[in-house]
Protein backbone atom coordinates (compact mmCIF):
# COMPACT_ATOMS: atom_id res chain seq x y z
CA UNK A 1 0.00 0.00 0.00
CA UNK A 2 1.24 3.47 -0.87
CA UNK A 3 2.10 5.77 2.00
CA UNK A 4 1.22 9.42 1.38
CA UNK A 5 2.68 12.31 3.34
CA UNK A 6 2.58 16.07 2.93
CA UNK A 7 6.20 16.66 1.96
CA UNK A 8 5.29 17.31 -1.69
CA UNK A 9 3.70 20.60 -0.66
CA UNK A 10 7.15 21.91 0.26
CA UNK A 11 9.36 19.86 -2.06
CA UNK A 12 7.46 20.73 -5.24
CA UNK A 13 7.36 24.37 -4.13
CA UNK A 14 11.13 24.09 -3.75
CA UNK A 15 11.44 22.85 -7.33
CA UNK A 16 9.64 25.98 -8.53
CA UNK A 17 11.51 28.55 -6.43
CA UNK A 18 14.88 27.04 -5.43
CA UNK A 19 17.97 25.78 -7.30
CA UNK A 20 18.42 21.98 -7.42
CA UNK A 21 21.05 21.81 -4.68
CA UNK A 22 18.86 23.66 -2.19
CA UNK A 23 15.86 21.49 -3.06
CA UNK A 24 17.95 18.38 -2.36
CA UNK A 25 18.91 19.86 1.02
CA UNK A 26 15.25 20.70 1.68
CA UNK A 27 14.25 17.10 0.92
CA UNK A 28 16.92 15.68 3.21
CA UNK A 29 15.89 18.09 5.98
CA UNK A 30 12.20 17.17 5.68
CA UNK A 31 12.95 13.45 5.86
CA UNK A 32 15.30 13.96 8.79
CA UNK A 33 12.45 15.80 10.51
CA UNK A 34 10.04 12.96 9.70
CA UNK A 35 12.51 10.46 11.12
CA UNK A 36 12.98 12.37 14.38
CA UNK A 37 9.24 13.06 14.79
CA UNK A 38 8.33 9.42 14.18
CA UNK A 39 11.32 7.90 15.96
CA UNK A 40 9.44 5.26 17.93
CA UNK A 41 7.51 4.07 14.89
CA UNK A 42 10.60 3.99 12.67
CA UNK A 43 12.80 1.97 15.03
CA UNK A 44 11.69 -1.23 13.31
CA UNK A 45 12.15 0.26 9.84
CA UNK A 46 15.58 -0.13 8.19
CA UNK A 47 17.41 3.17 7.87
CA UNK A 48 18.13 2.45 4.22
CA UNK A 49 14.40 2.52 3.46
CA UNK A 50 13.99 6.07 4.75
CA UNK A 51 17.16 7.14 2.91
CA UNK A 52 15.88 5.43 -0.23
CA UNK A 53 12.57 7.33 -0.04
CA UNK A 54 14.43 10.63 0.23
CA UNK A 55 16.73 9.69 -2.67
CA UNK A 56 13.73 8.83 -4.85
CA UNK A 57 12.25 12.28 -4.18
CA UNK A 58 15.55 13.98 -5.02
CA UNK A 59 15.66 12.13 -8.35
CA UNK A 60 12.02 13.06 -8.92
CA UNK A 61 12.90 16.72 -8.37
CA UNK A 62 15.73 16.52 -10.91
CA UNK A 63 13.24 15.09 -13.44
CA UNK A 64 10.99 18.09 -12.75
CA UNK A 65 13.91 20.49 -13.21
CA UNK A 66 14.60 18.92 -16.62
CA UNK A 67 11.05 19.81 -17.74
CA UNK A 68 11.51 23.42 -16.62
CA UNK A 69 14.85 23.56 -18.47
CA UNK A 70 13.23 22.12 -21.58
CA UNK A 71 10.95 25.18 -21.74
CA UNK A 72 13.68 27.59 -20.71
CA UNK A 73 11.97 28.42 -17.41
CA UNK A 74 14.13 28.87 -14.32
CA UNK A 75 11.27 28.82 -11.82
CA UNK A 76 7.96 30.29 -10.75
CA UNK A 77 9.10 33.90 -11.32
CA UNK A 78 9.79 33.18 -15.01
CA UNK A 79 6.52 31.23 -15.33
CA UNK A 80 4.55 34.24 -14.01
CA UNK A 81 6.07 36.48 -16.67
CA UNK A 82 5.00 34.02 -19.39
CA UNK A 83 1.32 34.21 -18.37
CA UNK A 84 -0.79 31.30 -19.59
CA UNK A 85 2.25 29.69 -21.22
CA UNK A 86 3.91 29.68 -17.81
CA UNK A 87 0.82 28.08 -16.33
CA UNK A 88 1.14 25.28 -18.87
CA UNK A 89 4.83 24.83 -18.03
CA UNK A 90 4.05 24.54 -14.31
CA UNK A 91 1.29 22.04 -15.10
CA UNK A 92 3.65 19.98 -17.26
CA UNK A 93 6.25 20.05 -14.48
CA UNK A 94 3.65 18.90 -11.96
CA UNK A 95 2.67 15.97 -14.19
CA UNK A 96 6.32 15.06 -14.75
CA UNK A 97 6.94 15.13 -11.01
CA UNK A 98 3.98 12.85 -10.35
CA UNK A 99 4.87 10.37 -13.13
CA UNK A 100 8.59 10.27 -12.33
CA UNK A 101 7.90 9.57 -8.66
CA UNK A 102 5.41 6.81 -9.55
CA UNK A 103 7.90 5.13 -11.91
CA UNK A 104 10.82 5.38 -9.49
CA UNK A 105 8.97 3.67 -6.63
CA UNK A 106 7.70 0.75 -8.74
CA UNK A 107 10.92 -1.34 -8.35
CA UNK A 108 10.62 -1.11 -4.55
CA UNK A 109 6.90 -1.94 -4.52
CA UNK A 110 7.42 -4.77 -7.01
CA UNK A 111 9.11 -6.83 -4.29
CA UNK A 112 5.92 -6.87 -2.18
CA UNK A 113 3.08 -6.19 -4.63
CA UNK A 114 1.75 -8.08 -7.61
CA UNK A 115 -1.39 -6.09 -8.41
CA UNK A 116 -1.90 -2.77 -10.17
CA UNK A 117 -3.18 -1.27 -6.93
CA UNK A 118 -0.15 -2.51 -5.05
CA UNK A 119 2.25 -1.13 -7.65
CA UNK A 120 0.61 2.21 -8.38
CA UNK A 121 -1.54 2.86 -5.31
CA UNK A 122 -5.30 3.28 -5.18
CA UNK A 123 -7.10 6.10 -7.06
CA UNK A 124 -7.53 7.93 -3.75
CA UNK A 125 -3.80 7.63 -2.99
CA UNK A 126 -2.97 9.19 -6.35
CA UNK A 127 -5.58 11.93 -5.97
CA UNK A 128 -4.09 12.85 -2.59
CA UNK A 129 -0.61 13.03 -4.09
CA UNK A 130 -1.86 15.29 -6.90
CA UNK A 131 -3.62 17.47 -4.32
CA UNK A 132 -0.37 17.96 -2.39
CA UNK A 133 1.45 18.84 -5.63
CA UNK A 134 -1.23 21.42 -6.46
CA UNK A 135 -0.82 22.92 -3.00
CA UNK A 136 2.93 22.95 -3.64
CA UNK A 137 2.42 24.94 -6.84
CA UNK A 138 0.19 27.44 -5.01
CA UNK A 139 2.76 27.61 -2.24
CA UNK A 140 5.45 28.48 -4.78
CA UNK A 141 3.20 31.12 -6.34
CA UNK A 142 2.69 32.87 -3.00
CA UNK A 143 6.42 32.66 -2.26
CA UNK A 144 7.17 34.32 -5.59
CA UNK A 145 4.56 37.09 -5.31
CA UNK A 146 3.75 37.69 -1.64
CA UNK A 147 5.75 35.42 0.69
CA UNK A 148 3.69 36.48 3.70
CA UNK A 149 0.62 34.79 2.23
CA UNK A 150 2.34 31.41 2.58
CA UNK A 151 0.65 31.12 5.97
CA UNK A 152 -2.66 30.73 4.09
CA UNK A 153 -1.40 27.38 2.80
CA UNK A 154 -1.26 26.00 6.33
CA UNK A 155 -5.03 25.62 7.10
CA UNK A 156 -5.84 23.49 3.99
CA UNK A 157 -2.56 21.63 4.48
CA UNK A 158 -3.45 20.74 8.07
CA UNK A 159 -6.94 19.60 7.07
CA UNK A 160 -5.55 17.49 4.23
CA UNK A 161 -2.90 16.05 6.53
CA UNK A 162 -5.53 15.14 9.12
CA UNK A 163 -7.62 13.39 6.48
CA UNK A 164 -4.63 11.41 5.24
CA UNK A 165 -3.59 10.54 8.79
CA UNK A 166 -7.08 9.27 9.67
CA UNK A 167 -7.13 7.14 6.50
CA UNK A 168 -3.72 5.66 7.25
CA UNK A 169 -4.65 4.93 10.87
CA UNK A 170 -7.84 3.20 9.71
CA UNK A 171 -5.82 1.13 7.24
CA UNK A 172 -3.25 0.22 9.89
CA UNK A 173 -6.02 -0.83 12.29
CA UNK A 174 -7.60 -3.19 9.75
CA UNK A 175 -4.47 -4.60 8.06
CA UNK A 176 -2.47 -7.63 9.10
CA UNK A 177 1.05 -6.27 9.54
CA UNK A 178 2.71 -9.58 8.70
CA UNK A 179 1.05 -10.28 5.34
CA UNK A 180 -0.52 -6.98 4.19
CA UNK A 181 -4.03 -8.45 3.78
CA UNK A 182 -6.93 -7.56 6.07
CA UNK A 183 -6.85 -8.66 9.68
CA UNK A 184 -9.82 -10.38 11.36
CA UNK A 185 -11.60 -7.15 12.31
CA UNK A 186 -10.99 -5.52 8.93
CA UNK A 187 -12.21 -8.58 7.04
CA UNK A 188 -15.38 -8.87 9.14
CA UNK A 189 -16.18 -5.18 8.59
CA UNK A 190 -15.92 -5.44 4.82
CA UNK A 191 -17.61 -8.83 4.70
CA UNK A 192 -20.64 -7.51 6.61
CA UNK A 193 -20.99 -4.74 4.02
CA UNK A 194 -20.77 -7.32 1.21
CA UNK A 195 -23.38 -9.50 2.95
CA UNK A 196 -25.78 -6.57 3.32
CA UNK A 197 -25.34 -5.67 -0.36
CA UNK A 198 -25.98 -9.28 -1.41
CA UNK A 199 -29.16 -9.37 0.70
CA UNK A 200 -30.45 -6.13 -0.80
CA UNK A 201 -29.61 -7.06 -4.40
CA UNK A 202 -30.50 -10.77 -4.08
CA UNK A 203 -27.04 -11.86 -5.21
CA UNK A 204 -24.73 -14.71 -4.26
CA UNK A 205 -21.16 -14.77 -3.03
CA UNK A 206 -18.61 -17.39 -2.11
CA UNK A 207 -16.49 -17.80 1.00
CA UNK A 208 -13.15 -19.63 1.08
CA UNK A 209 -11.41 -20.83 4.22
CA UNK A 210 -7.77 -21.57 3.39
CA UNK A 211 -5.35 -23.30 5.75
CA UNK A 212 -1.67 -23.93 5.04
CA UNK A 213 -0.85 -27.62 5.46
CA UNK A 214 1.86 -28.65 7.96
CA UNK A 215 2.74 -25.05 8.83
CA UNK A 216 3.95 -26.01 12.31
CA UNK A 217 6.51 -28.26 10.67
CA UNK A 218 7.87 -25.25 8.73
CA UNK A 219 8.23 -23.19 11.91
CA UNK A 220 9.84 -26.08 13.79
CA UNK A 221 12.27 -26.89 10.98
CA UNK A 222 13.26 -23.46 9.66
CA UNK A 223 12.21 -21.04 12.42
CA UNK A 224 9.53 -18.39 12.73
CA UNK A 225 11.24 -15.88 10.42
CA UNK A 226 11.02 -18.44 7.63
CA UNK A 227 7.41 -19.13 8.58
CA UNK A 228 6.63 -15.42 8.28
CA UNK A 229 8.16 -15.36 4.78
CA UNK A 230 5.99 -18.31 3.79
CA UNK A 231 2.86 -16.58 5.13
CA UNK A 232 3.67 -13.45 3.10
CA UNK A 233 4.22 -15.51 -0.03
CA UNK A 234 0.95 -17.39 0.48
CA UNK A 235 -0.95 -14.13 1.02
CA UNK A 236 0.53 -12.74 -2.21
CA UNK A 237 -0.37 -15.92 -4.09
CA UNK A 238 -3.96 -15.76 -2.85
CA UNK A 239 -4.33 -12.07 -3.70
CA UNK A 240 -2.92 -12.57 -7.19
CA UNK A 241 -5.60 -15.15 -8.00
CA UNK A 242 -8.63 -13.07 -6.99
CA UNK A 243 -10.19 -9.83 -8.21
CA UNK A 244 -9.47 -6.38 -6.81
CA UNK A 245 -12.93 -6.25 -5.21
CA UNK A 246 -12.64 -9.65 -3.53
CA UNK A 247 -11.99 -9.47 0.22
CA UNK A 248 -8.88 -11.29 1.47
CA UNK A 249 -8.05 -11.60 5.16
CA UNK A 250 -5.89 -13.51 7.61
CA UNK A 251 -7.57 -14.99 10.66
CA UNK A 252 -4.33 -15.59 12.54
CA UNK A 253 -1.84 -18.41 12.37
CA UNK A 254 -1.82 -19.99 8.93
CA UNK A 255 -5.53 -19.51 8.15
CA UNK A 256 -6.80 -17.13 5.46
CA UNK A 257 -10.34 -16.29 4.36
CA UNK A 258 -11.65 -14.86 1.08
CA UNK A 259 -15.07 -13.48 0.20
CA UNK A 260 -15.88 -13.38 -3.53
CA UNK A 261 -19.00 -11.33 -4.35
CA UNK A 262 -21.28 -11.84 -7.36
CA UNK A 263 -19.96 -15.23 -8.42
CA UNK A 264 -21.36 -18.71 -9.02
CA UNK A 265 -20.36 -21.79 -7.06
CA UNK A 266 -18.64 -23.25 -10.12
CA UNK A 267 -16.49 -20.14 -10.50
CA UNK A 268 -15.75 -20.01 -6.76
CA UNK A 269 -14.49 -23.58 -6.89
CA UNK A 270 -12.36 -22.73 -9.94
CA UNK A 271 -10.80 -19.79 -8.07
CA UNK A 272 -10.12 -21.99 -5.05
CA UNK A 273 -8.47 -24.56 -7.29
CA UNK A 274 -6.28 -21.87 -8.90
CA UNK A 275 -5.20 -20.72 -5.45
CA UNK A 276 -4.39 -24.29 -4.41
CA UNK A 277 -2.32 -24.94 -7.54
CA UNK A 278 -0.57 -21.58 -7.30
CA UNK A 279 0.57 -22.30 -3.76
CA UNK A 280 1.91 -25.74 -4.70
CA UNK A 281 4.16 -23.94 -7.21
CA UNK A 282 5.61 -21.53 -4.66
CA UNK A 283 9.31 -21.57 -3.83
CA UNK A 284 10.01 -19.19 -0.95
CA UNK A 285 13.56 -17.92 -0.51
CA UNK A 286 14.52 -16.97 3.03
CA UNK A 287 17.78 -14.98 2.86
CA UNK A 288 17.64 -13.54 6.40
CA UNK A 289 18.98 -16.68 8.04
CA UNK A 290 22.46 -17.98 8.79
CA UNK A 291 22.35 -19.82 5.50
CA UNK A 292 19.89 -18.93 2.72
CA UNK A 293 17.17 -21.55 2.33
CA UNK A 294 14.38 -22.23 -0.13
CA UNK A 295 11.07 -23.65 1.04
CA UNK A 296 8.86 -25.41 -1.46
CA UNK A 297 6.49 -28.37 -1.40
CA UNK A 298 3.79 -26.12 0.10
CA UNK A 299 0.09 -26.90 -0.05
CA UNK A 300 -3.21 -25.68 1.33
CA UNK A 301 -6.59 -27.19 2.14
CA UNK A 302 -9.59 -25.06 1.15
CA UNK A 303 -13.22 -25.12 2.25
CA UNK A 304 -15.89 -23.49 0.05
CA UNK A 305 -19.29 -22.20 1.23
CA UNK A 306 -21.87 -20.25 -0.76
CA UNK A 307 -24.36 -17.57 0.27
CA UNK A 308 -27.28 -18.17 0.66
CA UNK A 309 -27.17 -21.96 0.17
CA UNK A 310 -24.77 -22.59 3.08
CA UNK A 311 -26.19 -19.90 5.35
CA UNK A 312 -27.58 -16.37 5.41
CA UNK A 313 -25.44 -15.11 8.30
CA UNK A 314 -21.73 -14.44 8.04
CA UNK A 315 -20.76 -16.61 11.00
CA UNK A 316 -22.83 -19.52 9.69
CA UNK A 317 -21.07 -19.22 6.32
CA UNK A 318 -17.67 -19.20 8.02
CA UNK A 319 -18.62 -22.24 10.10
CA UNK A 320 -19.75 -24.08 6.95
CA UNK A 321 -16.55 -23.21 5.08
CA UNK A 322 -14.51 -24.22 8.13
CA UNK A 323 -16.27 -27.58 8.29
CA UNK A 324 -15.50 -28.14 4.61
CA UNK A 325 -11.89 -27.12 5.24
CA UNK A 326 -11.36 -29.65 7.99
CA UNK A 327 -13.05 -32.33 5.93
CA UNK A 328 -10.43 -31.57 3.26
CA UNK A 329 -7.73 -31.87 5.96
CA UNK A 330 -9.06 -35.20 7.18
CA UNK A 331 -9.44 -36.43 3.62
CA UNK A 332 -5.74 -36.06 2.79
CA UNK A 333 -5.05 -32.28 2.58
CA UNK A 334 -4.02 -30.29 -0.51
CA UNK A 335 -7.55 -30.21 -1.92
CA UNK A 336 -10.66 -28.07 -2.29
CA UNK A 337 -13.85 -29.23 -0.55
CA UNK A 338 -17.28 -27.67 -1.06
CA UNK A 339 -20.02 -27.77 1.54
CA UNK A 340 -22.18 -29.70 -0.95
CA UNK A 341 -19.50 -32.41 -1.18
CA UNK A 342 -19.36 -33.10 2.57
CA UNK A 343 -21.79 -36.03 2.48
CA UNK A 344 -19.77 -37.74 -0.25
CA UNK A 345 -16.52 -37.17 1.68
CA UNK A 346 -18.01 -38.53 4.90
CA UNK A 347 -19.21 -41.66 3.15
CA UNK A 348 -15.74 -42.12 1.60
CA UNK A 349 -14.06 -41.78 5.03
CA UNK A 350 -16.57 -44.18 6.63
CA UNK A 351 -15.84 -46.79 3.99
Amino acid sequence: MAHINMTSVWIFAGVLVLPPALTAILTATLYLHLGVRSWYRLQNTPVWRTVSNAAVLVLTCFASYSVLAMFGVAGMADAIELGWTGTGVVGATLIAHFVANALLVIPARDTIARTAKGLFGSPMDNMLEIATLCLGALNALTLAIMPGLTVLVLPPLLILHRGVLVKQLETAATTDSKTGVLNTAGWHNQAEVALERAQQQLRTFGTLMIDLDFFKRINDTYGHLAGDEVLRAVATAITSEVRERDIVGRFGGEEFVVLLPDISETDVTAVAERIRIGITRLAVDVPETLRPIRIDDLSVSIGVAMYPDSGVELQRLLDAADTALYTAKNNGRNQVMRVGDLGVAERRLAS
